[in-house]
C-alpha cells in the first residue's frame, strides 16, 4: 500500500492546517516510512522520505493565486500521469476535486467548511474555492476525515454527505507543552521583554477569530485589574484593521502587545508565562491553541461554540463569544480566585492526555487501510 500525501504546506508557516501536516507525517513516518510519498512543488528537507516533485506552471503569479492553480493543475497531472500510488490524501479541504485514476483511491481531510458557513469572513478567491470545489471533492472521496465531531455534522447538514463515509480523528499535542520549569519560563519572558503578568491569545488576527470583541472585554477588565496586559500572536491574516483602530480608540496601545508570529519552540514557554489564556473563537474545525494551552497547565476560557466545547470539556470555562460582559467577568473570576485558577490547572493538565498525535496518525492509517481494501 503506497500512500501519497501532499504536503506543500511544509513550504510555509507551520500554523493551523501545516500543524496537523507536520505533525501527522512525522509520526506516519515512524510507523510506515518506505510506504510513505510526499507530493510537493519543490523539494522540501523537512522530512526524508520519498519524494514527487509536481513542478508549479504557475509560479509566474502572485503567491495566493500561484497557490491555488498550483492545486488545481495538480488535479490533471495526478489525472493524466501514471503514478504508482494506491492512494491519494489531501490534508486540505479543497484539493483533489476530481476522480483519480481508477486504481487509485483519495482520502481528503476537511478541517472546517467556515468559507462557506461564513463567506463574509473571507476572500472571493477562497470563497470561489468551497462554493465550486468542495461538493465534488466530498462526493468523489472514497473516505473524508474530519477534525472534530462538529465539522462532521456540518458536512453532513450542508452537503448531504452519507455519516459513514466520515471518520473523525482528533488532533494531537506536541510533547512540548508541558508545565515548564521557572528557568525557561524566565528567559522566555526576558526575550520578549515580558515584566508585567499578562493574558494570553494565539491564533493570528481574522474576523472569525473574534480578537475585537477580547479586546473589548479586556478593555473592561483593566478597569479593575490594571496592572495585566494582553499579549496576542500570530499573523494578520485578513479584515484585521478594525482590531486595530478599535485599540486607538480604546487607547490601549501600550496594553495590548503584538508579537506576530512565534516559532513554535517558544510556545510551550509562552504559554507557561501567561497567567491564563483566552481564545473566544466564534467558529472552529478543531482548536489546537486551548489545547496547547491546557497541556501547559494555563488556565483556559474559550467559546461554547462550534469544535471547542469537543476540546476542552469540562477543564476550561465556556462563554458566549458574542457576550463582552460576559467574557470580562469570567476573566475577571480566574484571575482573582486562586482555587478555581488551580483546579483548571488541573483538569487542564488531564484533559490534554486524551490528545495525542501518535494515536491520530494510527487512526489515519487504519483509514488507509480500510480504503485501500475497497472493491
Amino acid at each position: 500500500m503506497k500512500v501519497g500525501i501532499i504536503s506543500d504546506r511544509l513550504n510555509r508557516t507551520l500554523a493551523g492546517v501545516g500543524r496537523y501536516i507536520y505533525n501527522l507525517i512525522r509520526e506516519l513516518s515512524k510507523i510506515s516510512k518506505d510506504d510513505l510519498f510526499l507530493i510537493n512543488y519543490i523539494e522540501n528537507n523537512t522530512f526524508n522520505l520519498n519524494k514527487i516533485i509536481i513542478n508549479n506552471p504557475f509560479n509566474f503569479l502572485p503567491k495566493k493565486y500561484a497557490y491555488y492553480s498550483w492545486h488545481i493543475y495538480l488535479n490533471y497531472y495526478l489525472k493524466s500521469k501514471k503514478l504508482d500510488l494506491d492512494i491519494i490524501h489531501s490534508p486540505e479541504n479543497i484539493t483533489l476535486f476530481i476522480k483519480l485514476r481508477e486504481n487509485q483511491k483519495k482520502v481528503i481531510t476537511v478541517h472546517d467548511i467556515m468559507p462557506y458557513i461564513f463567506n463574509q469572513y473571507h476572500h472571493l478567491l477562497l470563497r470561489c474555492s468551497y462554493k465550486f470545489f468542495l461538493l465534488k471533492t466530498l462526493r468523489t472521496a472514497d473516505k473524508i476525515i474530519s477534525v472534530s465531531y462538529n465539522t462532521k455534522k456540518d458536512i453532513i447538514k450542508y452537503f448531504k454527505i452519507p455519516e459513514d463515509k466520515i471518520k473523525v480523528i482528533y488532533h494531537g499535542i506536541d510533547r512540548n507543552y508541558k508545565p515548564l520549569p521557572e528557568e525557561e519560563i524566565e528567559s522566555i519572558k526576558k526575550k520578549y521583554n515580558i515584566n508585567y503578568p499578562f493574558i494570553l491569545y494565539t491564533g493570528g488576527l481574522a474576523p472569525n477569530k473574534n480578537v475585537e470583541r477580547l479586546i473589548y472585554a479586556f478593555y473592561k477588565l483593566k478597569k479593575k485589574l490594571p496592572e495585566y496586559k494582553l499579549i496576542i500572536t500570530g499573523i494578520k491574516r485578513y479584515k484585521y484593521k478594525s482590531i486595530f483602530e478599535t485599540i486607538d480608540k480604546l487607547n490601549l496601545q501600550k496594553d495590548i502587545i503584538f508579537t506576530g508570529y512565534v516559532p513554535e519552540e517558544d510556545l510551550p514557554a509562552l504559554y507557561n508565562a501567561a497567567d491564563l489564556f483566552v481564545y473566544p473563537s466564534i467558529y472552529e474545525g478543531f482548536g489546537l491553541p486551548p489545547l496547547e494551552a491546557m497541556a501547559c497547565g494555563t488556565p483556559v476560557i474559550t467559546s461554547n461554540t462550534s469544535s471547542l466545547p469537543e476540546v476542552v470539556g469540562d477543564a476550561g470555562i465556556m462563554v458566549d463569544p458574542y457576550d463582552v460582559d460576559g467574557l470580562s467577568k469570567a476573566m475577571y473570576e480566574v484571575l482573582t480566585n486562586d482555587g478555581l485558577r488551580e483546579e483548571l490547572r488541573k483538569k487542564g493538565l488531564e484533559r490534554a492526555k486524551l490528545f495525542s498525535w501518535k494515536e491520530c496518525a494510527e487512526e489515519h492509517l487504519k483509514v488507509y487501510e480500510e480504503v485501500y481494501n475497497m472493491k
